[in-house]
């Protein structure tokens, strides 16, 4: 109990200045600005110019009103927005991530927009479903209007599937299951070749040399499993928490989540995926693929533009796999424009943000073919500018229509949870603790709620 306490303390060390707004005069040299000029800070690089076009057309529309665009990489954005918080120094209006708002709604750092939504007139009903609704905090008020949104698949080089005789039918009809893997072990059985040429399913095969994995993942995938193991469990029948999104008791313990993820650390006992300190040896999981490393990795639809600039292999898409519970899942997930709280420009910063959220603005998102727009009538422009780039988005876009789909799990205490079940997952993908440690692992989350609520 002693180091789970040590990490809270720390953690509440360095957030207990966002208890309480900053008072200080002014924000990001705000007395050198006008009240029309505001400062907007994203950290996808990829979605800068798109971004700056939706300036320039709001300034064309709304010339009372200028939008300076700043952008960082995500660790620097995050650490960067903290300390605006503390220093009174935050942008007018940033793109939110559902994992962080609900701490900052906590502290009283992003601006409710209930109010300018209603006496604005805005339609919500716009919007992928289940969308708006996201950004509804758990105290019931709305801090953001939906920009855009992802699902999960995986990406295969489709030279190996093809040499491996694996059929494009065969890889979007993969089965699961947490004991034999079903298809889908089969298929990653089958990609995973030896430093001799054998594959995973003849025999002979050496899983002490193996030349290239049949999967690769990124991470151990902490609390939420994005991108890594978050589908498995679902389709498993499992939850994150009672409560989703807004997680009031977790169940990283139940046997469906350990037994999930025992399957997974599996596949790296049997050669067919790489160990965890491979896997974290500096190259991340995209190059690595690209270098011919990995058959296929499951990664998210923000992810399209830098799997297409791999112009050294052919990648395709494929559907996650059907589970015991005889479906596909996938995790739903989506950013908004948020207002920070100590802003002195709150009617510019929202026109900017009710604009960002229009079809118009949408519209320019959606022709850029970087990320789906949030606006469900743009997605046509959208699936056309992914097609001229060579991608078939379908897989991506099935479980939206079918609704299967569940959301990022959500909670103030998300950075505690965290600290928690990120070195967790680690010790468990490095074989230093059983699966079975996640249940004192969720123990200890659950005692931070208990805490905290």
């Amino acid at each position: 109990m002693n180091s789970l306490i040590s990490r809270r303390n720390l953690l509440k060390a360095g957030l207990a200045a966002l208890a309480v707004p900053s008072l200080a005069a002014c924000n990001n040299g705000a007395a050198a600005r006008g009240p029309g000029e505001v400062i907007y800070w994203l950290w996808d690089s990829a979605q800068l110019p798109m971004y700056t076009e939706c300036a320039k057309v709001f300034h064309e529309q709304n010339p009372q009103y200028t939008v300076t665009i700043e952008q960082y990489g995500w660790n620097d954005y995050w650490s960067k927005l903290v300390t605006g918080f503390i220093s009174d120094t935050a942008p007018d209006v940033f793109t939110g991530h559902s994992s962080k708002y609900p701490l900052f709604a906590d502290k009283g750092q992003v601006l409710p927009i209930d109010d300018y939504v209603a006496k604005d007139n805005v339609d919500l009903s716009i919007y992928q479903k289940g969308l708006a609704d996201r950004w509804i905090g758990a105290d019931g008020k709305r801090y953001g209007l939906p920009k855009d949104w992802d699902t999960e698949v995986y990406f295969y080089n489709s030279a190996f599937t093809e040499a491996a005789g694996i059929s494009t039918d065969q890889l979007n009809s993969m089965t699961w299951n947490p004991h034999d893997g079903g298809t889908f072990e089969q298929i990653v059985r089958r990609l995973t070749v030896d430093a001799k040429g054998r594959r995973g399913d003849q025999p002979g095969f050496d899983k002490e040399n193996v030349k290239v994995y049949g999967l690769g993942y990124a991470d151990a995938g902490g609390g939420d499993g994005q991108t890594s193991w978050s589908w498995y469990a679902a389709i498993n029948g499992w939850k994150y928490s009672q409560g989703e999104p807004w997680g009031t008791k977790f169940f990283y313990g139940d046997p469906k989540f350990t037994e999930t993820i025992g399957w997974w650390r599996g596949l790296i006992t049997k050669g067919l995926m790489p160990t965890y300190a491979q896997a974290k040896s500096g190259v991340d999981v995209t190059t690595s693929f690209g270098a011919g490393k990995y058959g296929m990795t499951p990664n998210g639809s923000w992810m399209l533009g830098t799997y297409g600039q791999l112009k050294q292999v052919k990648t395709k898409l494929a559907r996650l796999p059907i589970g015991p519970i005889g479906k596909r899942m996938s995790m739903m997930n989506g950013l908004a424009d948020t207002i920070w709280a100590g802003t002195k420009r709150r009617d510019a910063s929202w026109a900017w943000v009710k604009f960002l959220g229009s079809k118009t603005a949408q519209d320019i998102v959606a022709k850029a073919g970087v990320v789906f727009p949030a606006v469900a009538a743009s997605m046509p422009a959208a699936k056309a500018a992914f097609a001229k780039s060579g991608w078939d988005v379908t897989p991506f876009l099935e479980p939206v229509e079918a609704g299967d789909v569940f959301p990022y799990p959500a909670n103030p205490n998300a950075a505690d949870v965290t600290a928690v079940m990120t070195p967790a997952m680690e010790s468990v993908m490095s074989f230093e603790a059983d699966p079975s440690s996640l249940a004192k692992a969720n123990d200890d989350v659950n005692k931070i709620l208990a805490v905290n609520t």
